[in-house]
């Protein structure tokens, strides 16, 4: 469809309203958006150009005036030819539906569909229509296009002060505008033909003109500069350029002609000031040099410029892609995680399926593992943030720093006496700084130099200020090309086994999920510097701890009510996941923890064991479900049961815009043991106050 065409959709006629809505369906399923009319006179009012076609029954039409219809019709612009769609119980033959002739004439392009009718004809019908009304549009931008071009062309030669002309070379006919009469001096209603230019032409240079012209016929462009004589005896000049063009076994000389007489007295005057021809010479060339390179660095720049927009568009689209992959892949290890924790449970003693249980619970804990590395990369993982002094944090690795480093590394620290304090993730930092750490320990390793630096650096937009936490080495450094693929995922210049390529990625993403960024700087053969930027906080500006104490919630009471009446801590629990595996796995660990269990599939099931009146103490839902998500599910939950406590299980923490909603969180992949505590926490009072689940 093209752009130009504005909400584009079917109109519909039909005698009751059950029948429009039919229509409409079934214009639906075929992507045809559609809007109806209540009568007549409605409908040719809402006539349009955006209108793909109409679907009029008959007997919405019988004994009405289809005037106003008629006149619309007639006086559609000529690009325009709306297809009526003329459902009737009579044929489109006039011997069988006399109102058919009436119609045609009326209406002009009208197509009957005798009734009833099988769906796929209508479709079929429908879709015929559409596309001529595409071709339609087509042809409306074709024309727009050629009228367009027309008047660009008209401002071109307005701008360019040139005029236009035509010569017939078989009968020397010349079709001469008004502006080109104006170039020789002739005004609009003094006849000009071929005969009279060549007289209009200085004597000295009319033979060359001809000349000219008669290799143009031959097929070369025409270029000619020559002088002309007006008819009050003044001298001036015209320049004419022209092109064959053979049209229906004509040949015909096309092309423009200019009044330059204002250029050539400008040459002339240069010509007479020729002591200083030199010097100008050198000024403009001087000119013309910065000009270009001028033009050279800013092409140079838009490059880069367009480097850096592609490498940030393929890395954002390989963060979606693995942030996504790394949030299913979550959900998989939370099924194969839950189900090894409740069999070993079970298992008894048997040592060596213990074991075989064991590494298998371990292989799924670094796949856990390299997902959270994954997240980080995309920024998606979730984040415990809370004010640091990364000063003592970065005191408090000395020792881990020493012994990971070895005795051929000189470690050397410059830290700041006052606190540096940040708004950080003080676990990922830690990680973070160790991974950077082990990459410089690896780049040199022949010994070195490590030099740990904290300070507080000024934003240079002038906003908050930034704790600037740098790691410089004396190793190998890295040349151009590595430098600017180092923070790519997956890349890495280790050996085969001894680099996953993710710690730079994982770093970058972390920084700036953190609102911070990443600095990399290398130089071969000299060392590499990579500096992390967090937001600096002072004792004035900290914020409020992002997970305050909150007064006691209602909704928890249930669970304590019930602990109390039941000495066993048996819940009945309302488990929402359409994810079956993950459903059965965390069912299987409630009911091994001792409480009953009812299964939904989706926010709807849910919400029709809670309307059902079932005794439900807790309700524990996935978020990302199709149709109706955990957040909304839990609004809608607390519209039926205010007091029913909710646990929201999700694997990372971006909901979209507007779906955020205040609820305890359990992150996934979780095992038993952490769903169990989760359960506990809400069973014996006050729960903590979580942010929203941003994400499935």
């Amino acid at each position: 469809m093209p752009r130009s065409v504005i909400d584009p959709h079917a109109l519909i006629l039909t005698a009751s309203r059950p029948d429009s809505e039919i229509a409409a369906s079934l214009l639906a399923e075929i992507g045809i958006n559609s809007r109806s009319a209540a009568d007549v006179g409605q409908f040719a009012r809402m006539l349009a150009d955006n209108v793909l076609f109409t679907v009029v029954a008959e007997e919405a039409l019988r004994g009405s005036d289809l005037r106003a219809i008629s006149l619309w019709t007639q006086h559609q612009p000529s690009w325009s030819d709306l297809n009526f769609l003329f459902l009737t119980h009579h044929g489109g033959g006039t011997e069988r539906n006399p109102l058919a002739a009436q119609l045609s004439d009326a209406l002009g392009n009208v197509t009957f569909i005798e009734r009833p009718f099988h769906p796929t004809t209508f479709f079929s019908v429908a879709r015929t229509a559409l596309k001529a009304r595409h071709r339609q549009y087509e042809g409306r931008s074709a024309m727009e296009a050629v009228a367009e071009a027309g008047e660009r062309l008209a401002t071109a030669l307005i701008a360019g002060k040139l005029s236009a002309w035509e010569l017939d070379l078989d009968t020397m006919a010349l079709v001469a505008s008004a502006d080109l009469r104006a170039v020789f001096g002739r005004g609009p209603a003094v006849p000009f033909g071929y005969a009279e230019l060549l007289a209009s032409i200085h004597p000295d240079d009319r033979g060359r003109v001809a000349e000219a012209i008669g290799r143009a016929g031959g097929g070369e462009d025409l270029a000619v500069e020559y002088r002309t004589l007006w008819p009050d005896g003044g001298e001036h000049w015209a320049e004419t350029r022209a092109r064959l063009v053979r049209t229906r076994g004509r040949r015909k000389l096309v092309g423009v002609c200019s009044n330059v007489t204002e250029r050539k007295t400008a040459e002339r005057a240069l010509r007479s000031e020729n002591e200083t021809l030199e010097a100008r010479v050198a000024v403009r060339t001087a000119e013309l040099e910065q000009a270009h390179r001028m033009a050279l660095e800013q092409i140079a720049q838009r490059e880069a410029a367009e480097r850096k927009l592609v490498q940030s568009q393929k890395m954002e689209m390989i963060g979606q892609l693995t942030g996504g992959v790394a949030h299913d892949f979550n959900n998989l290890l939370m099924a194969v995680l839950g189900n090894l924790d409740v069999l070993r449970r079970h298992l008894g003693h048997d040592p060596k399926a213990a074991r075989l249980i064991e590494g298998a619970l371990q292989g799924a804990q670094r796949g856990a593992s390299l997902t959270q590395r994954l997240l980080a990369f995309a920024r998606r993982q979730e984040l415990s943030i809370a004010v640091a002094d990364l000063a003592e944090l970065v005191r408090g690795m000395t020792s881990l720093i020493e012994r990971t480093i070895g005795p051929m590394v000189e470690l050397r620290v410059d830290l700041p006496e006052a606190p540096a304090r940040a708004l950080v993730d003080s676990n990922q930092v830690e990680l973070a700084l160790l991974n950077l750490v082990v990459n410089a320990r690896d780049a040199m390793p022949g010994g070195g130099a490590l030099t740990l630096t904290l300070d507080t650096l000024p934003a240079p937009e002038g906003g908050d200020d930034f704790v600037r936490l740098a790691v410089a080495d004396t190793g190998i450094g890295m040349d151009r090309a590595t430098l600017e693929r180092a923070t790519e995922p997956f890349f890495t210049t280790k050996g085969v086994g001894k680099g996953t390529g993710l710690g730079l990625s994982m770093i970058q993403g972390l920084s700036e999920q953190l609102g911070g960024r990443l600095r990399l700087s290398s130089v071969e053969g000299e060392g590499t510097l990579v500096e992390l930027l967090f937001p600096a906080v002072t004792a004035q500006t900290a914020p409020a701890p992002l997970r305050p104490e909150p007064e006691p919630d209602a909704r928890a009471e249930p669970l304590a009510a019930a602990a109390e009446e039941e000495a066993a801590g048996r819940l009945r629990i309302l488990l929402v996941d359409d994810d079956s595996l993950i459903s059965m796995s965390t069912a299987d660990m409630l009911e091994d923890l001792g409480h009953d269990v009812l299964e939904a599939n989706s926010g709807e099931a849910a919400l029709r064991y809670l309307d059902a009146g079932e005794a439900i103490d807790l309700m524990i839902t996935d978020f990302a479900m199709p149709r109706m998500n955990g957040a909304q599910l839990a609004q809608a939950a607390r519209e039926l049961r205010p007091d029913l406590p909710i646990l929201l299980a999700t694997g990372y923490a971006e909901l979209p815009p507007g779906a955020e909603i205040d609820l305890p969180r359990l992150g996934k992949p979780y095992d038993q043991r952490q769903l169990e505590a989760q359960i506990e926490a809400l069973r014996i009072g006050p729960r903590e106050v979580c942010p929203a689940a941003r994400g499935r």
